[in-house]
């Protein structure tokens, strides 16, 4: 009866099942958003997808790894996992190591080698806050307890907002957010603390050009059709010519240079495009499994780290897929931001397929 009780669960194998079957449709939607782009600009219409493949087969190593790596061993990661996360946000702006591509530096690299690090710090993150209120349950209840969680993550926005890149900051303050809010703090502490997160939205907006440019192309495109507005324009668009059931896979006519970063940031437009408003009902559909199934993995972890764990990437999937869709549709302002298994872009697939790994090793948690 002891061995019994003591044999691990089988785990959330639909889970794993789905996040890998995205990945592999990423690729798919990949090759045919960049494909022509890849040949103009490469030579090589494989270009985009030739990397993303080996995103995937890292990725699947790395969630199979994660899978059976017991996560409470990562309890004891909390502070060399914000470390390095914060060492390597610093290195970005160190010259010739950070990588700056449109006016942004976001990613370092060594040789052939790249890596953007604010991906990571939003992983690191989560496992932060995980561990530090798993160990002080109580500290949740005051804004003095809470203030450890603050600076740390504060501190993180502040070195992704100067690459610059208000898009995965707005992902971090979310985040921090929703973790202490699911940490069982008390309405009055999250006032406190919610008042000056929405009040920073407005002044960081305020404080660069760019973004009130891009906030008057949000509230008026056609304003500005050729410069700020294009982007966001050419979005529409895809969506609009995709209708119902779409123009059909590898159709779409906005992916041939008409719409910027259409592997990347802009992919759902393409996905749009190609399969319709069907088609994009059920690829949410199959977010929202992936969505619902981690916080079903939190909601029945016995262990406070692993509740928190589970809920803090599953977070971190979900907000970034809202905010994506948010702004492919024109419903928030414009901002870069990839969308998580599908877009183009090694170190965000690598680490979200690792954090589902993670996840399926607090399922079989009992």
């Amino acid at each position: 009866m002891k061995t019994l009780k003591n044999k691990k669960k089988a785990g959330d194998i639909p889970l794993l099942i789905c996040v890998f079957l995205m990945a592999c449709f990423g690729c798919l939607m990949i090759y045919s958003a960049s494909s022509y782009a890849a040949e103009v600009q490469y030579g090589d219409s494989l270009y985009f997808v030739k990397k993303q493949i080996i995103g995937v087969v890292l990725g699947t190593g790395a969630m199979v790894g994660t899978c059976f790596l017991p996560y409470k061993k990562l309890i004891k990661l909390k502070y060399p996992a914000i470390i390095v996360a914060m060492i390597l946000l610093a290195l970005v702006f160190v010259p010739g190591i950070g990588i700056t591509n449109y006016g942004a530096t976001r990613w370092i690299g060594f040789s052939s080698f790249t890596i953007q690090p604010s991906e990571i710090a939003k992983y690191a993150y989560a496992l932060f806050v995980s561990a530090y209120f798993a160990k002080n349950p109580e500290k949740v209840k005051t804004v003095i307890g809470v203030l450890p969680v603050l600076g740390v993550g504060i501190g993180l926005c502040l070195l992704i907002i100067i690459e610059p890149n208000m898009s995965i900051t707005m992902c971090v303050g979310l985040l921090m957010l929703g973790l202490i809010f699911l940490s069982g703090t008390n309405l009055k502490t999250f006032l406190i603390i919610l008042v000056p997160f929405v009040v920073a939205i407005p002044v960081l907006i305020i404080l660069e050009p760019y973004r009130l440019q891009r906030l008057s192309a949000f509230i008026d495109p056609w304003a500005s059709p050729k410069d700020e507005g294009y982007q966001l324009i050419q979005s529409l668009y895809a969506l609009g010519n995709g209708g119902l059931f779409g123009t059909g896979i590898f159709n779409s006519t906005q992916k041939y240079r008409f719409l910027p970063f259409a592997e990347s940031d802009f992919i759902l437009s393409i996905m749009g495009e190609e399969l319709g408003f069907i088609g994009l009902a059920i690829f949410f559909f199959f977010c929202g499994f992936i969505i619902f199934r981690g916080f079903k993995i939190a909601k029945k972890c016995g262990d406070r780290f692993g509740y928190l764990l589970a809920a803090g990437f599953t977070l971190v999937y979900g907000i970034q897929v809202a905010v994506n869709a948010l702004v492919v549709s024109g419903t928030i302002p414009p901002t870069g931001l990839p969308l998580p298994l599908i877009s183009s872009g090694n170190t965000a697939l690598i680490i979200t397929m690792a954090s589902m790994g993670v996840l399926y090793n607090i399922s079989r948690d009992d």
